[in-house]
């Protein structure tokens, strides 16, 4: 389906799914959304997850829901912020996790980009939102395309991590086979939650430690 514009590996991978009907239907659907309201992310960026962060180049996944609703804020990238935008409270609480576990200082921007470069695939389930309406595309496709990824990686690739905060991501991830990845599961970094053991998690050091374990880089978070 040459209008879609996606990273060439991530293209290969997921040729298959581009024909389905279901993507056929959500494709349109979206194409009309942009037209008729304020969606986000910038059309340019619906796949930047992937754009950034080629199939073969993944080392963690973390699943988040879907974009952030407000102007000027999403990315593209699960959790991350544009440049120059607020941090939101959770992505606040992720950066004193990593504090707390690695000791690192807590950064000004909000853009994760270069987690993305190093391997990070930062996967929201729905790829885009009606602004100011949290949640407003799912149940229209995405989730469907991006169970597939995540299906893909698990089956095509060894020794990656998944993240997975809360209960949404967590029963997304189901899918995953833990006999050939390292699956961390806590509660969601939200403010609402991060204090029932997102904080504490250590899971930024024990990805680290498991991608040195298999040879690979660590990411600097």
């Amino acid at each position: 389906m040459k209008e879609i514009q996606l990273e060439a590996s991530w293209k290969y991978i997921l040729a298959d799914e581009f024909e389905k009907p279901y993507f056929e239907k959500l494709r349109k659907f979206i194409k009309n959304e942009y037209k008729l309201k304020n969606i986000f992310p910038p059309a340019k960026l619906i796949f930047a997850a992937m754009d950034k962060c080629p199939f073969e180049k993944v080392k963690v996944v973390i699943l988040g829901q879907d974009p952030y609703h407000g102007p000027g804020q999403a990315n593209g990238l699960c959790f991350s912020v544009a440049e120059n935008v607020p941090n939101p409270p959770s992505l606040q609480n992720i950066f004193k996790e990593i504090h707390a576990d690695l000791g690192k200082p807590i950064p000004k921007s909000g853009d994760l980009s270069h987690w993305a470069n190093q391997g990070v695939l930062l996967l929201n389930a729905s790829l885009t939102v009606i602004e100011n309406q949290a949640g407003s595309h799912q149940n229209q496709g995405w989730e469907v395309f991006t169970d597939t990824i995540i299906r893909r990686l698990s089956e095509r690739r060894s020794h990656l991590v998944f993240l997975l905060w809360g209960s949404f991501a967590q029963k997304k991830g189901e899918i995953i086979d833990d006999s050939k990845h390292l699956v961390l599961k806590s509660p969601h970094p939200s403010p609402l939650s991060a204090h029932r053991g997102f904080f504490g998690n250590h899971h930024f050091s024990k990805a680290n430690d498991y991608l040195q374990l298999h040879g690979m880089t660590p990411i600097e978070w």
